[in-house]
């Protein structure tokens, strides 16, 4: 048994005339004895239950135990030889999507995995609009409710696929950004928004899943990530933890685009942080045709710098109705490196030639015609889409220039890069270098996490070592605050080219154009 997990078996002498020892110091000795540990806390549901599940079973059992504070926790107990899964639940608490992963304690494998869409968007689609919400007449607790209900159904789906009821479920592992946490666990997150900016707590620790409505085994414990401050949460703690960077001696960095671009540089003996405005662009807020990643969505572009056809892939090989982030810098860089757009982001008309529109005074240029598209319409992007692009990867460049110089380095030192979430998946990175929108490393630098949030979260439910990291690594981030930061305007303009006003920082771009 792997000495980090969970999961401990125990076969206990049973109590007799000579040895009246109590029932639960009894299976206290033991595990203390196996965990070489002078504390272990029965949760008190369990511990009513206790002397009759002992007897059933001849004391010869397993233990589901978690760490609260340091301490360990006995959440619950089955049959040492009980074939039934020992389940933990690792979930992502994304402001869009919730994405839960159900796991056997016992072993780490995954036994399935789901997602649905956060129930929350009946408020409103973005953060700030579901905290304003709260300022209403049951505004918490709807926010509450919805999500809590939400996880709520998924969980019984999810174990209903496995064999296994929610009972089987006894510890939990929850990252999401600071408002989705305070919303989560019914705090109010008011004064997120308001200067100067703080929540009701940054390390919620580990609560009772019954006292946060959610329906598992009543011992069940969860773990909620903690966060640094309001704008860099526990899914970011989580993605670091995922990665790694941590623990190595070389500084790496980790980018994660969603709402923002959040961004931490460091290694195992520092971290620093920041988060800046640079992802509605690349979420399906840039262009009239820009939308989430999804079947029939444009991903991928390539533009032929001699003949000027388009080629052009959408997800499922089915007929495009939009363009999502990654599609949007593949077209970008096709249309410089091309010539159809200069170091302006501006279209060029005599190279575009009749693939250029104009309507209501603004240029557009279609990328698909009507008759091929699934709407009908042509797919277009028009010069305020690029702009509105070039003014997202400008703010990407500079936040990422703006942390590394803040420790004295420069982006080229940089042996690591990860890129989390979808955005990191589906991002090709030279298409992204060649708009000047990340640094001009070595391709094989470039390391796409996926989603970091639940790697994190399936850690902790898989390694109390894991557990141990989370509050070390929060305690060791610097946060650095970019709207007081003075260079940070001169650099965002002079990154708002392409690649950049000084192309000695992407020597290799030349070399595809």
């Amino acid at each position: 048994m792997n000495n980090n997990t969970w999961i401990r078996t125990v076969s206990l002498t049973p109590p007799s005339l000579q040895d009246n020892t109590a029932d639960a110091d009894r299976l206290k000795a033991d595990l203390q004895n196996q965990l070489q540990t002078d504390g272990i806390k029965t949760d008190f549901h369990l511990l009513k239950n206790l002397p009759e599940l002992l007897r059933k079973w001849d004391y010869h059992v397993r233990c589901i135990l978690f760490k609260d504070q340091g301490q360990w926790v006995l959440t619950g107990i089955t049959h040492a030889e009980d074939a039934r899964a020992v389940a933990g639940l690792a979930v992502d608490l994304g402001t869009t999507r919730v994405v839960l992963r159900l796991l056997e304690l016992s072993t780490g494998e995954t036994l399935a995995e789901s997602s649905f869409d956060n129930p929350q968007i009946a408020i409103g689609p973005d953060i700030l609009a579901r905290i304003l919400h709260t300022d209403t007449d049951g505004g918490l607790e709807e926010n509450n409710r919805l999500i809590t209900e939400g996880l709520n159904r998924e969980i019984l789906s999810l174990c209903g696929a496995c064999g296994l009821e929610a009972n089987d479920i006894y510890l939990m592992a929850v990252a999401g950004n600071t408002a989705m946490t305070h919303l989560f666990m019914g705090l109010n997150p008011r004064w997120i928004i308001r200067e100067p900016y703080i929540p009701v707590v940054n390390v919620p620790g580990v609560v009772k899943a019954e006292d946060l409505g959610i329906r598992v085994n009543p011992s069940a414990r969860v773990l909620v990530f903690p966060n640094v401050g309001s704008y860099f949460g526990g899914d970011l703690i989580a993605g670091i933890l995922f990665s790694g960077m941590n623990t190595t001696e070389d500084t790496a960095i980790l980018v994660d685009v969603g709402t923002n671009a959040e961004v931490v540089l460091g290694s195992r003996n520092w971290l620093i942080a920041c988060a800046g405005a640079a992802g509605p662009a690349l979420e399906g807020g840039v262009s009239r045709m820009g939308m989430m990643a999804g079947p029939g969505v444009i991903d991928k572009v390539a533009v032929n710098p001699d003949t000027y056809h388009f080629d052009i892939h959408a997800i499922e090989e089915q007929i495009p109705k939009g363009i999502c982030g990654s599609g949007l810098i593949d077209l970008a860089a096709h249309l410089f490196l091309s010539g159809m757009v200069d170091i302006r982001g501006k279209l060029v008309p005599s190279v575009c030639g009749e693939r250029l529109r104009e309507k209501d005074g603004i240029q557009h240029l279609v990328l698909v015609p009507g008759k091929d598209s699934a709407t009908g319409d042509d797919l277009t992007i028009s010069q305020t889409d690029l702009d509105s692009l070039i003014r997202s990867k400008a703010a990407m460049f500079t936040i990422l220039e703006t942390i590394t110089m803040s420790v004295g380095m420069s982006l080229s030192e940089l042996s690591t890069f990860y890129v989390a979430g979808t955005f990191g998946c589906f991002i090709d990175p030279k298409s992204a270098i060649s708009i000047g929108m990340i640094p001009d490393l070595p391709i094989d630098a470039y390391k796409p996490l996926g989603n970091s949030s639940l790697g994190g979260a399936t850690l902790a439910l898989t390694s109390s070592e894991s557990v141990e990291e989370i509050d070390k690594i929060r305690d060791c981030i610097t946060y650095l605050e970019l709207n007081v930061n003075q260079e940070f305007m001169n650099r965002f303009s002079a990154a708002k080219f392409l690649p950049h006003t000084n192309t000695s920082l992407f020597p290799s771009v030349n070399v595809w154009a």
